[in-house]
């Protein structure tokens, strides 16, 4: 076959169908994994961190290998007089995932976290987990392989379970670019790795792989600091920070971990977020008034003692005379659901009016002329439904000599209630309408016709009714100087 012959066609049909339903069942599994992960992982109120630190002061402990060492004396230096936050003084050694004694340095670290706890770990790893991985049977798998990503994975989600066990979340930072390419494209294969598991496991995953590449995305040792200036970031064997370069990587970490504890401390005001002894912060007159002494029951009757006094058993309190009981009331509703009829019943509400309520309203009224608690209104609804409301326009409450008017024909009512448009006044902002007629400006009148041109001819005599127009002689051009 020549090269201008048509190749035969790529295989399709129940093949290529297959593949296609297998990564869509993929996809919606993994997409319902991270629903339901972030789910369960929700328990502050829609903050990454509790709102309620013991002391209000959020632990934090650095996990991991070198890299972890020089990332938490970056965080010292950003941190420093920051009361809210407190760091280990040491981070916590986990030379990679990939290492033999993995499982008994998960077990060190749990008993670590039972002693003393904290809010949040801050975990970077990855200088020594570029080795192959062995089964159990003894076989070793290479790095990158299916195999070894596997491996990798289950060893992440170990710790990341463990981490949330203890109520730690986890800022988990991303390794860099390398200076040698091979090495840098491995890391950047355990970052593939790593993003997901963190990401189904309700974490976060900071990536600072672009605060130190150039333009290309290259490895550059160089490049500009916290302040702008171009300094040194990486040392010379191409792995490792520099003083700068740690100081910049923590930054990624503080402004992360800065944006969380504002939103906790914000999340501290919504009802029900915390327990009773950290609601107590929030509201210490709740707390204040739970403390006092309880109502004594007698007879099943129970009586409020005020504030500062012991409640004294006795019969239930009466309401007081004038006070209006509450009337509450049912309308039923017809409503189509689904092609079918169906009625529903509601329940409205009047609740009690105190006595001294209707004094103070009523406070005006005198024997030849009688008052109500505002204007009663009335709107017909479809469905044979009548709505009773009363209202006091405040607009015109108390304005001496100012005419009654009808509730149900104010301007409030009208617009905000019926939802009517008015007419604008004529010059007013409001006022649309074309031409506009500007209010106190008297029109102009129209201009006077002109006479027509009187004919050549001996007729002296002129229509009484239309005056005479004299005769004005056409203007001379003007000579300019110089110009004959």
């Amino acid at each position: 076959m020549s090269m201008y012959e048509a190749s035969p066609p790529p295989r399709s049909g129940p093949l290529m169908r297959l593949r296609l339903i297998r990564f869509v069942i993929f996809a919606i599994a993994l997409a319902a994994a991270a629903v339901s992960a972030r789910a369960e992982d929700d328990s502050f109120g829609g903050s990454f961190l509790n709102p309620f630190p013991q002391g209000d002061v959020y632990g934090l402990l650095v996990i991991g290998d070198d890299w972890a060492d020089g990332l938490r004396s970056g965080m010292a230096e950003a941190f420093d007089g920051d009361t809210r936050v407190q760091i280990r003084p040491k981070p916590w050694g986990l030379n990679g995932l990939m290492r033999p004694d993995h499982a008994e340095k998960l077990a060190a670290l749990e008993e670590d976290l039972k002693r003393e706890p904290v809010n949040a770990a801050i975990v970077m790893l990855g200088l020594a987990d570029r080795i192959a991985s062995r089964a159990p049977d003894g076989k070793r798998f290479a790095v990158g392989t299916p195999e070894w990503r596997r491996d990798y994975a289950d060893r992440a989600d170990r710790l990341l379970k463990l981490l949330k066990r203890r109520n730690v979340a986890v800022y988990w930072v991303g390794q860099p670019n390398l200076s040698r390419p091979d090495p840098s494209a491995e890391a950047q294969m355990m970052n593939e790795v790593l993003r997901e598991r963190i990401y189904l496991n309700g974490m976060k995953y900071i990536d600072i792989f672009a605060g130190f590449a150039d333009e290309t995305g290259s490895f550059d040792a160089w490049g500009p600091d916290l302040n702008g200036k171009i300094v040194r970031l990486r040392s010379n064997d191409g792995s490792y920070f520099t003083a700068a370069g740690n100081a910049k990587l923590a930054h990624f970490v503080e402004r992360e971990l800065k944006r969380d504890i504002n939103q906790a401390k914000a999340n501290r005001s919504l009802p029900l977020a915390g327990a009773e002894e950290e609601q107590s912060r929030i509201n210490p007159d709740k707390a204040r008034l739970a403390a006092e002494p309880k109502p004594v029951p007698r007879d099943g009757v129970e009586v409020q003692a005020p504030p500062g006094m012991t409640a004294m058993a006795g019969p239930a309190p009466q309401p007081a005379d004038g006070d209006q009981k509450a009337d509450n009331g049912k309308i039923s509703l017809k409503t189509i659901t689904g092609g079918r009829e169906e009625q529903v019943t509601l329940d409205v509400l009047r609740p009690a009016i105190p006595a001294s309520v209707i004094a103070l309203v009523t406070r005006r009224e005198s024997a030849d002329r009688a008052s109500q608690v505002g204007a009663t209104l009335i709107d017909e609804l479809a469905g044979g439904l009548t709505i009773m409301s009363s209202v006091t326009p405040s607009a015109t409450a108390g304005l001496p000599g100012a005419a009654r008017q009808s509730a149900a024909q104010t301007p409030y009512f009208r617009v905000l209630f019926k939802g009517e448009r008015l007419q604008a006044r004529p010059g007013r902002a409001d006022d649309v309408s074309w031409p506009r007629a500007d209010a106190g400006v008297e029109a102009m009148p129209p201009p006077r016709p002109a006479a027509p041109p009187r004919e050549t001819g001996s007729n002296p005599a002129a229509s009484p009714t239309e005056p005479s127009v004299p005769e004005v002689a056409p203007e001379r051009p003007r000579r300019r100087k110089g110009t004959d």
